[in-house]
């Protein structure tokens, strides 16, 4: 998958600060939500996404109830510009579903931490949902 993917587009996967999670319910209602995420290294392509211990009105998020329902996702990552020549964008499309697995949560939460130096206090490694967004296809578009 990442040889079709050109350089540029896995930086911004990579360095961009925040992406869009979409979801869609069981009976269609999409849900579009910013969330920080993580790239992790080598094949096939996957992003992480956590639910941290910041105030919340439930743990029970809907985006994880999409997920539950019907795992297919699009992850968009962009640029917008006022001088439109520095647009871009890549939308990760996959499936995902929450890490069962110990070792790969607590990979996904490494990786969420050194990319995020805030999450340090949060003490997102207790028992935080960790979503994995596997990649089917990922598009991308630049203006220049």
């Amino acid at each position: 998958m990442t040889t079709a993917v050109p350089g540029w587009a896995l930086d911004l996967l990579r360095e961009a600060r925040v992406a869009r999670l979409g979801t869609v319910d069981a009976a269609g209602q999409p849900l579009v939500v910013p969330v920080c995420y993580a790239l992790a290294a080598g094949e096939p392509l996957r992003v992480y996404s956590a639910v941290d211990p910041k105030p919340k009105r439930t743990r029970a998020l809907r985006r994880l109830r999409n997920i539950a329902a019907n795992p297919r996702v699009a992850l968009l990552v962009d640029v917008w510009d006022e001088d439109w020549r520095r647009l871009c964008w890549v939308i990760v499309e996959g499936e995902a579903a929450l890490v069962a697995e110990a070792e790969e949560a607590a990979a996904a939460v490494a990786l969420l931490r050194a990319k995020y130096p805030q999450y340090g206090p949060l003490g997102l490694e207790r028992d935080a949902p960790v979503i994995r967004v596997r990649a089917a296809r990922v598009l991308h578009w630049r203006a220049a």
